[in-house]
């Protein structure tokens, strides 16, 4: 999961703790769903882009990856 900008290893524990653990699981959920994680762990940060991130990492498009997230700033669009 953190491969994705902006989930570091406390957040990759909670997504993991709500069932979220894998990069698959991730491209499926909404970042709606994702803040009510976080939330309920305590924890701060901006979900809007991890789906993205993820779904383009499912489809194995390392290189538009790494271009996407060149472009975000601790995981947000900029």
């Amino acid at each position: 999961l953190t491969i994705v900008e902006g989930i570091g290893p406390k957040t990759a524990v909670a997504l993991e703790d709500a069932g979220i653990n894998s990069i698959y699981k991730l491209a499926a959920v909404s970042d709606e769903e994702l803040r009510g994680i976080l939330r309920d762990a305590g924890l701060r940060g901006d979900p809007t882009t991890w789906p993205k991130q993820a779904q383009m990492a499912v489809a194995g498009d390392l290189d538009g990856l790494q271009a996407y997230q060149e472009k975000l700033v601790g995981g947000r669009e900029a």
